[in-house]
């Protein structure tokens, strides 16, 4: 049977890193098969896709994104939306004055990470829908994981092939100058381990799968996992590695987790309002 929306999708690639813009869909409607098709091969093709001049509802958020898996609730219940528990709310604005809070909603978003990376099963993609956007700042900087593992030298590849390390939400919160986590939080939530080379069970293309949740690398002591870290992590944020999404009122953007690294950049938080929404579709354990 012929797709009308399959006929009616365009798609532009955003940069040589990664991503593509497409336009001909209307994400407050269901997607016939072949169109759904079309847009995750698309996705698992350039990693990245917005969807500009989306005006969607909460339900037509969740809906849209349970066609790609389950969805997360997250374990940060403060975040949650009221009524979509799958939601996770990002905003400034204070709800009883109309004004801004002044204040970040969650730096730890300003640090690279990748979503879920502290579950067990981590993120496959996040869907975030731009409702207020800051007309300067708020953009959000993603890396490209498969290019920066496919860039490192053989012997740095040999090293890293058999390691693995701790996520721990809390220790990366707490860096980042959140709160701790209530002990409820901490006991959902528990350090995993994961490999820190991963293969996308999609392309089969092998990606470096690090992320400020990372505490520890097993059986290295502290000091060296940790220059090892941080040598890896200044590698893979190299701007050739990088795409910039800046945002515009109603853009959807969605990534994936799994060969990707993001992390939100500074605004006004004072004189700019800012609301984003999120939604997270769980994905495998990483191999």
């Amino acid at each position: 049977m012929a797709s009308a929306i399959l006929d009616r999708i365009e798609v532009t690639p955003l940069s040589p890193v990664m991503g593509a813009e497409v336009r001909g869909i209307d994400l407050a409607r269901p997607l016939d098969d072949a169109a759904f098709k079309h847009v995750r091969d698309t996705f698992y093709r350039h990693m990245l896709l917005r969807f500009p001049d989306q005006r969607i509802s909460p339900e037509q958020h969740v809906a849209f994104s349970r066609r790609f898996g389950p969805l997360q609730v997250h374990v940060l219940d403060q975040f949650r939306h009221p009524e979509h528990p799958e939601i996770y709310v990002l905003s400034n604005v204070d709800k009883a004055t109309g004004g801004t809070t002044g204040r970040h909603p969650d730096r730890g978003t300003l640090v690279w990470h990748s979503d879920l990376s502290f579950q067990r099963r981590p993120a496959l993609a996040t869907i975030l829908h731009g409702i207020e956007v800051p007309a300067q700042g708020g953009d959000t900087l993603f890396a490209n994981m498969a290019a920066a593992y496919d860039a490192l030298p053989d012997a740095a590849k040999r090293r890293i092939a058999p390691l693995r390390a701790v996520h721990d939400l809390d220790y990366s919160r707490t860096r980042a100058g959140e709160p701790p986590m209530t002990a409820a939080q901490r006991q959902e939530a528990p350090p995993v381990d994961h490999p820190m080379v991963r293969t996308h069970p999609g392309t089969g293309a092998k990606s470096l799968y690090i992320s400020h949740h990372i505490r520890e690398i097993v059986g290295l002591p502290q000091a060296e996992g940790r220059a090892l870290f941080e040598e890896l992590m200044a590698h893979a944020t190299q701007d050739r590695f990088v795409f910039r999404q800046s945002w515009t009122e109603g853009d959807v953007v969605m990534w994936d987790n799994r060969c990707t690294m993001h992390k939100a950049t500074e605004y006004d938080a004072a004189g700019q309002r800012r609301t984003v929404q999120r939604t997270v579709v769980i994905g495998d354990v990483p191999v």
